[in-house]
């Protein structure tokens, strides 16, 4: 479990810097709902932009992108739409985003699907 923490953690670090280079404006990272964990949430131009962040160290499992199925879209949405409540931020233009980190080759790969969520 600790080496599944660790490779999980070491995702997130990557997708936090890839984003704020890209001018992302961190908000909350880890963040708890009655519904589940947002892993990371953003601001990009006024949009709130969360973000899960699936991260693998080989492809022996399928890419990091298709761990994130119908079920956890839904629930990932309904924690979504908690925290914009929360948060006051329910006329926010809001977006959900899927960061791929493969770290299977010497170097870290990144995919960045943004909008991944059709629903």
């Amino acid at each position: 479990m600790t080496r599944h923490l660790d490779v999980g953690r070491a995702g997130e670090d990557l997708a936090v810097r890839f984003l704020k280079k890209k001018g992302y404006k961190l908000l909350e990272r880890n963040h708890e709902s009655p519904f589940g964990e947002i892993d990371l949430i953003f601001m990009d131009k006024g949009t709130v932009v969360f973000v899960e962040v699936k991260t693998r160290t080989s492809e022996a499992f399928g890419r990091p992108s298709d761990a994130v199925g119908p079920a956890k879209r839904k629930r990932i949405a309904r924690a979504a739409k908690a925290y914009l409540s929360r948060k006051g931020y329910e006329a926010r233009k809001a977006r959900m985003d899927v960061l791929s980190v493969d770290l299977s080759g010497p170097e870290p790969k990144i995919e960045h699907l943004a909008d991944a969520f059709d629903d």
